[in-house]
C-alpha cells in the first residue's frame, strides 16, 4: 500500500514556494503502454497529424513527444526572438528530466534569501546539498533550444501568427488552423490540437474552455555595473510587502549581465507600475547606477482553466493554467504538462495510427495529471490565502522560512518534485511553529476554515 505523504514547505519564491504531493503508485508504472479504444478507426496511407499552437516549454515539449512517437507534427510559434517575461528559475530535477544542457544556464544560483515588510532578511540555502542550486536561465534561450530539439526530432516548425482555430463539424473530420504567412493566409488540417499559446489562448477561446482569473507580471532587465553585478553573482531574492505587491512577491534574479528585477499582482493589476516602482525604492542601494535594457509585461493565468480538454483538443502551460498560486512557478510544468499530453496522444493512437477521440486525451493525459498535480494546486490556492494577505502574514511566513527542516523539505519538494518521508516529530513543531507565526502575527480576521484547512495539511 503506497504511503500518502503531505509536506508544507516554503522557499525564497525562486520557483516554488510550495509543492505538496501524494505519494502514490504511478499510472504509467503499472501500465506502461494503453492501446487506443477499439472503436477508433485506423489511419490509412498516412500518420495521425497534430498542429501545436505555440512554442514555448510546453509547446515545444510536446511537439517533441509527438513527432519522436511517430505523429506528424506542425509547431507553430509567432514570435521566435521574443520570450515572456519570467523569472527564467528552473528546478534542478528538469535539467535531468529534458535533458537541459549545462551551457545554458546563466548562474547556478546557492544563496537565496526572502526580504520581510519590515525587511527582516532571512537566507533561504543554508540546507542545499554540494552540488545542488537554483538554475537561471533566459527564457528566450530556453525556448530556442526546445523548439530547435523538436524540430530535430521530425517535428515542423512554422513561424507565423494562428488566427483561428475552424472545429469539424462531424467527430471524424479535420480541424483547420488558419495562420498568416508573411502576408499571405494559409490554412491546415489537423486530426489533434493542442494549444500551448499562454494565458490568452486562442484555442482555449476557440473550444470555449472558460475564463480564469489572471495575474500581471512586470519585469525589467537591468545591467549593472561590475561592482553591483558581483553582489548577485550567486544570489536571488524575493520581496514581499504591500508596497511591491498585494497578492504576490517582488523578486531579483541574476542572469548572465543583468539582473531581472519583477513583480506580480492579480487583484491590482492596473497598479502595477506603482508596485514596480515599489520594488525598485526596496533595492535602490543595490541596483543604483544600472541602465534597463528592457521592460515586459504578461498575464500569468492564477487557476486551471474549467475545462482543458474538448474533442481532439488539449490546453497545456500557460493556456491550461499550470501555474502554481504563491510563487508563480510554471516553466515546470508547462513543459511537463506538454511532454505528458504528447506522450498520452502518442500512446492513445499507437504511435499515430490510429484516430483519437476526447476519451483518449482525458484518460491519457488529463487524468494523469490531476492525480500528479491537483493536490498541489489547491494547497497552494490555501496558502496564498492565509499568507498574502497582509503585512503580519507576510511577516509570519518569512520567520517560518528561517526554519531549517522547512528548508530542507521546501528543497527536496522544489528541486526534485518528489518528497521523502519526512520525520513525524520534526513535522509535529513545523505544524505548531505553522500556528505560533500566525497568533503572533494576530491573523484573527480570516475564514477560519482557511486556515484549519492549511493546518490539516501539515
Amino acid at each position: 500500500m503506497a504511503t500518502q505523504i503531505y509536506s508544507l514547505s516554503f522557499t525564497s519564491g525562486v520557483g516554488g514556494l510550495v509543492n505538496i504531493r501524494r505519494s502514490k503508485p504511478s499510472r504509467r508504472n503499472l501500465t506502461p503502454f494503453i492501446c487506443a479504444t477499439k472503436s477508433n478507426p485506423t489511419i490509412h496511407g498516412r500518420k495521425l497529424r497534430a498542429a501545436v499552437i505555440g512554442g514555448g516549454p510546453a509547446g515545444s515539449s510536446a511537439a517533441e513527444a509527438l513527432a519522436r512517437g511517430g505523429v506528424e507534427t506542425f509547431l507553430f510559434e509567432r514570435s521566435p526572438n521574443s520570450a515572456k517575461p519570467c523569472g527564467g528559475a528552473i528546478p534542478l530535477c528538469m535539467l535531468d528530466e529534458f535533458s537541459i544542457p549545462q551551457h545554458l544556464i546563466d548562474r547556478k544560483v546557492t544563496q537565496m534569501r526572502i526580504i520581510s515588510p519590515s525587511n527582516l532578511s532571512v537566507d533561504f540555502g543554508k540546507t542545499l546539498k554540494p552540488g545542488e542550486f537554483i538554475s537561471m536561465l533566459r527564457r528566450e534561450v530556453l525556448d530556442s533550444f526546445l523548439r530547435s530539439r523538436a524540430e530535430s526530432h521530425g517535428a515542423t516548425v512554422i513561424k507565423s501568427l494562428v488566427t483561428n482555430l475552424d472545429l469539424p463539424s462531424s467527430p471524424s473530420d479535420p480541424y483547420t488552423v488558419h495562420y498568416l504567412n508573411g502576408g499571405d493566409r494559409r490554412s491546415l488540417s489537423v486530426d489533434v490540437v493542442v494549444g500551448a499559446d499562454g494565458a490568452n489562448s486562442r484555442v482555449a477561446k476557440s473550444i470555449k474552455a472558460g475564463n480564469y482569473a489572471c495575474a500581471i507580471a512586470f519585469q525589467e532587465r537591468i545591467k549593472l555595473p561590475d561592482d553591483k553585478m558581483e553582489y548577485y553573482q550567486n544570489l536571488a531574492e524575493m520581496y514581499v510587502g504591500s508596497d511591491v505587491s498585494p497578492d504576490f512577491y517582488g523578486w531579483v534574479f541574476p542572469k548572465c549581465d543583468h539582473v531581472a528585477v519583477g513583480t506580480g499582482t492579480m487583484s491590482s493589476k492596473a497598479d502595477i507600475k506603482k508596485f514596480q516602482l515599489g520594488m525598485r525604492r526596496r533595492v535602490m542601494s543595490k541596483i543604483e547606477g544600472g541602465k534597463v535594457i528592457k521592460v515586459e509585461a504578461h498575464p500569468i493565468p492564477e487557476h486551471p482553466r474549467p475545462i482543458r480538454v474538448r474533442g481532439r483538443v488539449a490546453l497545456v502551460g500557460d493556456a491550461a493554467g499550470y501555474v502554481t498560486k504563491c510563487s508563480g512557478e510554471g516553466i515546470y510544468f508547462a513543459a511537463k504538462s506538454g511532454r505528458m499530453c504528447g506522450e498520452g496522444i502518442v500512446r492513445a493512437s499507437e504511435g499515430g495510427s490510429r484516430m483519437i477521440g476526447e476519451e483518449d486525451l482525458k484518460r491519457e493525459y488529463l487524468k494523469e495529471w490531476d492525480g500528479m498535480y491537483f493536490t498541489t494546486f489547491k494547497f497552494l490556492d490555501l496558502l496564498q490565502k492565509v499568507f498574502y494577505g497582509s503585512n503580519v502574514a507576510r511577516e509570519a511566513l518569512v520567520e517560518l522560512c528561517g526554519d531549517e527542516y522547512v528548508q530542507r523539505l521546501t528543497f527536496q519538494s522544489y528541486l526534485y518534485k518528489k518528497l521523502s518521508q519526512g520525520n513525524p516529530w520534526e513535522d509535529s513543531k513545523m505544524a505548531f511553529n505553522t500556528i505560533g507565526s500566525l497568533v503572533r502575527s494576530k491573523i484573527i480576521g480570516m475564514d477560519m476554515n482557511t486556515i484549519s484547512n492549511v493546518i490539516h495539511h501539515l
